[in-house]
């Protein structure tokens, strides 16, 4: 039986099980070793597989799976777990992550973890809501009126006070979490269009909040992240 080191982390509640190609082997992430793994009660649990993987242009190249087997795009929360282990490991001050269609930025910030996510683009509104992609789709609902739609993450914003904005959230292959970065950024994007200003938010979910600042051509996000354990996970020859 051959055994993969992992490590379990999470930010705000939204959990992730990180497998370090750089360090390790790394077996064929089929739609099946992917949901056998996150799953909560015959696997380790989670609601997204980090994989690291080498690359020429950024510290390391991150894959992101959801845990019903789907590839994702795009994740902050990972992205400031992950980024926290490679400044763990590596002793530096920042790292670089390259995702398919972006490379972000990750340090340390005053409230945690800070991850210099891109630019994000507006590509639908209407009343009751604003499409946003981050390198992922969301779409950011004011009034929740019409369906939700079942191929991009949902934010719904619940509440806001001045700066501080309630939202919840269901996502694209993962269904409810407790936190989704990309959607505090979506978020924030979305208010920041509609009230035609651009300031620092308090973004918070039902796991925690994070702070999303920056402008929408290039969003800053953070808050804190913490690495939960370690182990080794058995899979069959």
């Amino acid at each position: 039986m051959k055994q993969i080191p992992f490590t379990k982390m999470q930010a705000q509640g939204n959990d992730f099980i990180v497998l370090n190609g750089l360090s390790c082997e790394i077996p064929e992430l089929s739609e099946e070793f992917v949901r056998r793994i996150t799953e909560r009660r015959y696997g380790i649990g989670c609601d997204q597989l980090l994989v690291l993987e080498a690359s020429e242009n950024a510290d390391a190249a991150i894959r992101i799976f959801n845990n019903d087997g789907s590839e994702a795009a795009n994740c902050g929360n990972g992205l400031r777990c992950v980024g926290e282990l490679l400044m763990s490991e590596s002793g530096k001050a920042s790292v670089t992550i390259a995702l398919a269609d972006r490379t972000v930025s990750a340090s340390r910030g005053a409230n945690g973890i800070c991850v210099e996510m891109g630019p994000a683009t507006v590509t639908d509104q209407t009343e009751a809501h604003v499409d946003i992609e981050i390198g992922n789709e969301h779409r950011v609902f004011f009034e929740a009126i019409e369906a939700f739609p079942n191929d991009r993450n949902v934010e719904i914003v619940t509440g806001q006070i001045a700066d501080h904005v309630y939202i919840d959230i269901i996502e694209r292959g993962a269904g409810h979490t407790p936190a989704c970065g990309s959607g505090a950024c979506a978020t924030a994007a979305a208010i920041w269009t509609t009230e035609g200003e651009t300031r620092p938010l308090k973004i918070e979910m039902p796991g925690g909040e994070v702070t999303v600042s920056g402008s929408i051509d290039n969003i800053m996000l953070e808050g804190e992240v913490s690495k939960t354990f370690e182990g080794l996970f058995s899979i069959g020859e």
